[in-house]
């Protein structure tokens, strides 16, 4: 069951509530039948219901043009510059930092560096190996 999709659950489980009411309304001797079918689309139902999709992965194409949000981001405490780094997990490993003084977007090749000063408001955004 684990290759079925979560849409595929639902329309399976309605299939088997209608097949197996309507074999049941038809005459009441057709219990035997219809019981079990009705029973195995609830069954179904609640399978559908309690399944999670499997997220799907990137093509090469969308991580080459990923890039995420940008603008101006809120002040920090006391004061300081708040910055956002996102790096991708697939290959190629891109990082993009967001500088929320200025709103600039650098995106560089490979994980996060070290030590980053923004090109746009010539601000050190931080200077420490990254925590882990």
């Amino acid at each position: 069951m684990s290759s079925m999709s979560r849409a595929n659950l639902f329309i399976s489980s309605w299939l088997c509530l209608l097949i197996g009411s309507g074999i049941i309304f038809l005459d009441t001797a057709y219990i035997v039948v219809g019981a079990p079918v009705a029973i195995a689309g609830s069954v179904l139902f609640v399978a559908a219901l309690a399944r999670i999709d499997e997220p799907r992965s990137m093509s090469e194409k969308q991580i080459r043009e990923w890039l995420p949000d940008s603008g101006v981001l809120p002040e920090g405490a006391e004061g300081s510059i708040m910055y956002r780094v996102d790096t991708t997990l697939d290959e190629p490993i891109k990082t993009s930092i967001l500088c929320g003084g200025c709103g600039e977007m650098t995106m560089k090749d490979g994980a996060r560096p070290q030590t980053f000063i923004c090109p746009g408001c010539d601000k050190m955004l931080w200077d420490e190996p990254e925590e882990e």
